[in-house]
């Protein structure tokens, strides 16, 4: 009679224990065809034999990197260039300020008898002192060189305080470009200078954004 439940493929096993070594293989193979004969049995997806070799899992910390990471190490090279930047194309601003806004100040600079030993020691000069500007001078593109024409210092230092048309004389940094209004409906591009080379850095880096 055909077996048609586990109880059969347990006598079967049972049997196996009973019967003598030679016969076992026998047995095995008549306790493999019961298993198949009631159907109960199913093997699953994990312990099917296969051909492939299981993929391993991978942790968050072993996977390729990922593109937050890429934007990250990308961002910086960006930084470092600017950074690079801006310390090749520094200036000397030495001039007169023109307007004092929230933005910075404006100053026509390239006056340079300002560089003179006795005005070193501050970044101010009042706006008695005697300034001139050599004629036709032209801007050379070299770092440290003095910057000519109208520009907008930023991030300068507090101490001491300027006032319109006083003098100033600060290394400072390219930061961009600023609209420049020196008379109602009429606007000016200009330079942008930094006495700061990290503020510099921001502000290019947001220009580029």
């Amino acid at each position: 009679m055909r077996p048609t439940s586990h109880t059969a493929f347990i006598a079967s096993c049972k049997d196996l224990k009973r019967a003598p070594k030679q016969s076992v293989a026998i047995s095995l193979v008549a306790a493999l065809a019961t298993l198949n004969a009631i159907g109960q049995v199913v093997i699953s997806p994990a312990a099917a034999p296969t051909n492939h070799t299981p993929a391993p899992a991978i942790s968050e910390s072993s996977r390729p990197m990922t593109n937050q990471a890429l934007s990250t190490r990308e961002l910086e090279h960006r930084s470092e260039a600017i950074r690079s930047a801006c310390i090749q194309g520094r200036r000397r601003i030495c001039g007169r300020v023109l307007e004092i806004s929230t933005n910075g100040l404006v100053v026509d600079s390239g006056f340079t008898s300002l560089l003179r030993p006795e005005l070193n020691r501050s970044w101010v000069a009042p706006a008695a002192v005697s300034a001139e500007r050599p004629p036709n001078l032209v801007e050379e593109n070299t770092p440290g060189s003095v910057a000519v024409g109208l520009v907008l210092l930023t991030d300068f230092p507090r101490r001491p305080p300027v006032k319109l048309y006083d003098y100033v004389i600060l290394q400072t940094y390219p930061a961009g470009e600023y609209l420049y209004a020196p008379v109602p409906n009429v606007k000016k591009t200009i330079r942008r200078f930094s006495g700061g080379l990290e503020t510099a850095i921001r502000l290019n880096f947001q220009s580029q954004q």
